[in-house]
């Protein structure tokens, strides 16, 4: 198979931060709005899922595009103060690797299904994010600067991609769904790590 360029530069990118998994989440030994703006900066999976939340909401038409983000980010809020008081889901990290598989096919193909279905879609992996970033509450950190601090990141990840998805020129879509594929390949090398 024949890679362009483009697609050939966004593997190599993608491939050149691989070596953040062996670090997983630091940056825990902040407290308050700055841990909460490291968190989601600092692990592959949610740096990942929330980049390919705004580079799939540019590809819809209307109302999901500034949905989709909402959505996340509220539904993540609420995961957000569950994880604060300990509440935990099982699979919680599969649930989350499953999101950046799944934001990362939905990326590729350009997906568009109905907004209902996006709306569930993304929020259910925003739940997962946010019980995440809660339970990971550093030791005397104030849980409302925490939570500011990752809605704010999280805001400006789903921002980022956006931007580069919905302005790139039409001969450039290639690489934003090679990116999406990119995406969903490491999240399912997460998912069965």
């Amino acid at each position: 198979m024949l890679m362009t360029r483009s697609t050939r530069v966004a593997l190599c990118c993608a491939l050149s931060v691989l070596p953040m998994f062996a670090f997983a989440h630091p940056g825990h030994d902040q407290s308050g709005l700055l841990a909460g703006v490291v968190h989601p900066l600092s692990g592959m999976d949610h740096l990942l899922a929330m980049f390919a939340v705004g580079l799939w909401a540019a590809q819809q038409q209307a109302n999901a595009r500034w949905m989709l983000p909402a959505v996340f980010v509220g539904c993540m809020l609420l995961g957000g103060l569950l994880g604060f008081t300990g509440f935990a889901l099982p699979h919680l990290e599969s649930g989350i690797a499953a999101s950046v598989l799944a934001l990362g096919l939905l990326v590729a193909v350009a997906a568009r299904p109905p907004l209902a279905m996006s709306i569930v879609i993304t929020g259910l992996f925003g739940v997962f994010h946010g019980i995440a970033h809660g339970l990971e509450l550093p030791e005397m950190s104030s849980p409302m600067g925490f939570a500011a601090g990752f809605v704010i990141a999280t805001s400006a990840l789903h921002a980022a991609g956006y931007a580069l998805s919905r302005w790139t020129p039409v001969a450039g879509v290639p690489v934003i769904r090679s990116i999406g594929l990119v995406s969903a390949g490491i999240g399912g090398l997460l998912l069965v790590g």
